[in-house]
């Protein structure tokens, strides 16, 4: 017995130094994964989202008044170009809000009608360019590259002339219903005729 009485005294010192490096471990990978988890929240409330850039945009009715050239954009929540695009956007408009309007009319909103008849917009996104007193000055139908998207803002921001409108018509999403400004119903058997 004198022997395990010998390695007892000697294994507990050792023992609680063990459950002590245990323990520090644990208060270290829980404060990691702590810090992972708040940068990672932080991150992910950063990151834009189509519905964001919507409700920040300008409303078209200041937007046509307030003297500044102004990029229209038509899009809708469901369109995966347009959310393809959200990022490429949210940078432009860091970039160039301070000298351009951006609007945003979502076309299942169907306040939006008269624009969507007036700049025949059939399928999205469908960008126009309008200079300051609200006179379109070209268009682009689609999944758009941002320099050329950055090229064009530019020379709206400037006054110049555009360099890229109805040069590229990329991924779109094509809308599903027509528009009329008729309400009242027509006949089926008319076939879409008046």
């Amino acid at each position: 017995m004198t022997h395990s009485s010998h390695s007892t005294p000697d294994s507990t010192p050792s023992l609680i130094s063990a459950t002590k490096l245990r323990n520090l471990i644990i208060a270290v990978a829980v404060v990691v994964l702590t810090t992972v988890l708040v940068l990672g929240a932080r991150l992910q409330t950063q990151v834009p989202t189509l519905q964001s850039l919507a409700a920040s945009a300008v409303p078209l009715e200041i937007a046509l008044t307030n003297g500044k050239p102004t990029f229209l954009e038509f899009y809708a929540d469901w369109c995966t170009s347009c959310q393809a695009m959200v990022a490429d956007m949210a940078r432009l408009r860091q970039h160039y809000s301070d000298r351009l309007n951006f609007v945003m009319l979502n076309v299942d909103n169907d306040k939006w009608l008269p624009e969507l008849l007036a700049y025949r917009v059939d399928g999205i996104p469908h960008f126009v360019y309008l200079d300051q007193k609200g006179t379109a000055l070209g268009e682009a139908i689609g999944e758009q590259p941002a320099d050329i998207l950055s090229a064009n803002l530019e020379a709206l921001a400037n006054q110049m002339p555009l360099p890229f409108t109805h040069a590229l018509e990329g991924d779109q999403s094509q809308l599903d219903r027509p528009f009329s400004l008729s309400t009242t119903p027509q006949d089926p058997r008319s076939h879409g005729g008046i």
